[in-house]
């Protein structure tokens, strides 16, 4: 599960398309569904901390769980600079501990598909099972088979900017419903990627990046994520103890379809006693 290295100290430039504040809105949304209005939430695959950010100035008590180091690194630093008081785990989820429970758990941004192996799956529910209050929830997202299958098998995505370039290369593999991304950055080299430099900047006037070199460093990293079926998903939160609620297309309320691209699971803590007035469906 080693990724996101030298990728780390450019990641949030170019996934700057992501719109961070309405999937919070929307996973704000569905944990107040499920009774979470507060309280302590895990966020499993934190990265770089954005969406652990904007939780906490929703008003809850975040941990954030990840196990590449160099996006730790960034979420610190995000840390610092807005003075929220996050708490950060450098941990593989497949083995992650806290020191108690915690009313919710999140995984988003398709952190879950880089669990490899039907068992690590299984693992990973079955800790959440462990560290969620009684009758708490885990809400996560997963990239589909038909994502892998039809937009990215066998494409190649590229990007070319000023203050940076990347290319995206997939295959996917349909016998082991493993997807394999070959990333190539190209990278101005007073960014000091490597060497955790912070070198570019974006001005504050123009929102422009700001690369002050016309050199380029080339940098290569390979990430692997896994298509589970929802079958499969199910069959692993039987397994884990827990109880599957639903299954949304993603940013909707309705059931997933053929062509959906990424999908939400909400799964509730199965196991331990849960207090009467906490008790819902």
């Amino acid at each position: 599960m080693d990724a996101y290295t030298s990728f780390a100290r450019v990641y949030d430039m170019f996934m700057d398309n992501i719109p961070y504040h309405e999937w919070c809105a929307y996973l704000t949304g569905l944990l107040q569904e499920y009774g979470v209005n507060d309280g302590l939430v895990l966020d499993l695959g934190c990265g770089t901390g954005t969406l652990t950010e904007l939780l906490a100035g929703e008003g809850y008590d975040m941990i954030g769980v990840d196990c590449a180091e160099d996006m730790l690194e960034i979420a610190m630093e995000k840390k610092l600079e807005s003075g929220k008081d996050i708490l950060y785990l450098l941990q593989d989820m497949r083995e992650f501990e806290l020191f108690g429970t915690v009313r919710a758990v999140v995984s988003i941004c398709d952190s879950m598909n880089y669990l490899l192996k039907y068992e690590d799956l299984v693992q990973t529910l079955k800790l959440v099972n462990n560290y969620l209050d009684p009758g708490g929830v885990f809400i996560f997202d997963l990239n589909t088979s038909y994502k892998y299958e039809t937009l990215l098998a066998d494409h190649t995505i590229a990007e070319n900017r000023e203050e940076g370039s990347f290319i995206w290369e997939n295959d996917f593999d349909k016998e082991s419903r493993l997807n394999t991304y070959a990333l190539t950055l190209f990278i101005p080299e007073g960014r000091g990627v490597l060497a955790g430099q912070d070198v570019l900047k974006k001005n504050d006037d123009s929102g422009e990046w700001d690369c002050g070199s016309e050199l380029y460093r080339k940098y290569e990293e390979v990430h692997v994520q896994r298509a589970f079926s929802l079958e499969e998903i199910r069959q692993a939160v039987e397994e884990a103890g827990m109880r599957l609620l639903t299954i949304y297309d993603a940013f909707t309320h309705h059931p997933p379809e053929r062509e959906s691209e990424r999908v939400y699971f909400i799964v509730r803590e199965s196991g331990k006693e849960e207090s009467p007035e906490k008790k819902q469906d």
